[in-house]
């Protein structure tokens, strides 16, 4: 069995959750090629080197351009802050290297169009992390949908909130620079925007509002910095496939931590499901007796696959870190020329322009096409 070099730039949650997947995937999985941890970088050479020693790879360095120009090194893991995933993945794509680049693709539009072109151009593949899609209960509901199990699908409502903001006196971040992006559109309700890709083929035009429940925030040397990122957004949408729908985005909500919820209302039944509840949805379907009629609760098991290659028994369910290593099997098919339930950089712009077409729309206080 043949091996692929594999380099990670960014050692944070999100590098953590790659190197756990590069770890897992092949035990996992069991076939294909086995990813090599060859080379790893930091903000540091120090901490570079601690981190490669706890993540098993074979080489560190603090210059992230050394692990996209080793020969070696044939896949990128890009896991830094928002505003660094243009540049590293246009030089890894350069350098002749597929890349797995986290959500948001880039901070403005422009990069992400020459993120594609520079895609197309080397002839890799790259692709974006958008773990929820790979829920094996939200590959199942794209199932239930596209069998016509609810019917004609009329409706649907997303939610994503979370409480890293909601705290006033939290010190001034990054996530609080306008050089991150725009703030909730980005950050997060890009996750939303992507099981619209998959379950309903994305959103044609929107109308949003965004906005900061805080105007500043403490810096650590004193004073306070004006917040110039919104971590509130709501929006209404008309999807590609003729529905209508509403997102709303919190980055600021208090006793939420991962609630990204979904309704879809259908002319013969309704899938509600929360991802702060991941191994279980709920399913309604108008049929048989009225009295008997009502919501019923599915729960995650060997019948979704790829859920038979974690758990044996149904119930048991997955975690959060389970989903990024099916993202890396999916990455891996797709390097290796095989079908992959992925979103890459080309179907990944759609999601930046329906993000940018949504602070559009906020700012001219109008429809806007995506």
């Amino acid at each position: 069995m043949t091996s692929i070099g594999v380099g990670l730039i960014g050692t944070g949650y999100m590098g953590k959750c790659h190197a756990l997947a590069w770890n897992g995937v092949g035990p996992v999985f069991g076939t294909g090629r086995r990813p090599r941890l060859v080379h790893l970088a930091e903000a540091s050479a120090d901490l570079a080197a601690r981190r490669a020693a706890e993540f098993g790879f074979e080489r560190a360095t603090g210059d992230w351009r050394e692990v996209v120009d080793d020969p070696e090194v044939e896949v990128v893991s890009i896991t830094t802050p928002n505003a660094l995933h243009a540049e590293m993945a246009l030089a890894a794509l350069a350098a002749g290297k597929h890349v797995w680049c986290e959500k948001p693709m880039a901070t403005t539009l422009v990069d992400a169009e020459r993120m594609v072109a520079a895609a197309r151009a080397a002839g890799r593949v790259a692709v974006l992390g958008y773990n929820y899609i790979q829920n094996p209960l939200i590959r199942h509901i794209g199932r239930l949908l596209a069998e016509g199990a609810i019917g004609a699908v009329s409706h649907v409502r997303f939610e994503m909130d979370e409480d890293f903001m909601a705290d006033p006196e939290a010190p001034f971040g990054w996530k609080s620079e306008a050089a991150s992006g725009y703030g909730a559109l980005d950050d997060f309700g890009v996750h939303p925007l992507s099981l619209m890709h998959v379950l309903f083929g994305g959103v044609v035009r929107v109308m949003a509002q965004l906005a900061k429940p805080y105007p500043d925030r403490p810096l650590p040397e004193g004073g306070r910095r004006a917040v110039e990122t919104f971590d509130i957004a709501s929006v209404l949408m008309e999807l590609r496939n003729g529905a209508t729908g509403i997102m709303a985005l919190n980055r600021a909500a208090r006793g939420r931590k991962n609630r990204l919820a979904m309704q879809v209302f259908g002319s013969r039944g309704a899938i509600a499901y929360d991802q702060e509840r991941m191994n279980e949805f709920q399913f309604f379907t108008a049929s048989g007796d009225a009295a008997d009629q009502g919501f019923r609760t599915v729960l995650s098991a060997p019948a979704h696959p790829p859920y038979d290659r974690f758990v044996p028994a149904p119930g048991h369910g997955l975690g959060f870190n389970d989903l990024k290593l099916i993202e890396c099997h999916e990455l891996l098919e797709a390097i290796a020329g095989r079908p992959a339930h992925i979103i890459d950089f080309a179907a990944g712009l759609g999601i930046e322009r329906a993000v940018h077409a949504m602070a559009r729309s906020h700012s001219e206080a109008s429809w806007s096409y995506v």
